[in-house]
């Protein structure tokens, strides 16, 4: 079964351009070292039932929220391509700005639990 890496991001709306730019380019990174497939997803509705995403990230009326996920073979082949990302020299992100509330950001790596086939 595959892994993914998933990620919860609280941002605000007048920053989406500087992550959408951002995230072409974690995109980009994360496929040409052996990723298997990279989604960044900017919600697009919030339904009144459940929890949802607005409420358990608790949005600011000028936020949205973004849900990412890379999906690679295996919990090995994700460090193994982490690692290697990581030491990209594009991934150097000293002196930039991020675009979101670091502390505010939520990441797991998941197990796949079923897919089809």
């Amino acid at each position: 079964m595959s892994y993914v890496d998933g990620f919860v991001i609280p941002i605000q709306k007048k920053n989406i351009k500087a992550y959408r730019k951002l995230a072409v380019l974690g995109c980009k990174l994360w496929m040409e070292h052996g990723a298997l497939d990279y989604y960044e997803c900017m919600a697009d509705d919030f339904p009144a039932w459940g929890l949802g995403f607005k409420k358990m990230c608790q949005l600011k009326s000028n936020e949205t929220v973004v849900f990412s996920f890379i999906v690679f073979k295996s919990k090995a082949h994700r460090n193994k391509v982490n690692s290697l990302v990581f030491k990209d020299p594009r991934m150097k992100m000293e002196g930039v700005k991020m675009p979101f509330d670091m502390k505010r950001f939520a990441t797991a790596g998941f197990k796949t639990i079923a897919k089809p086939k």
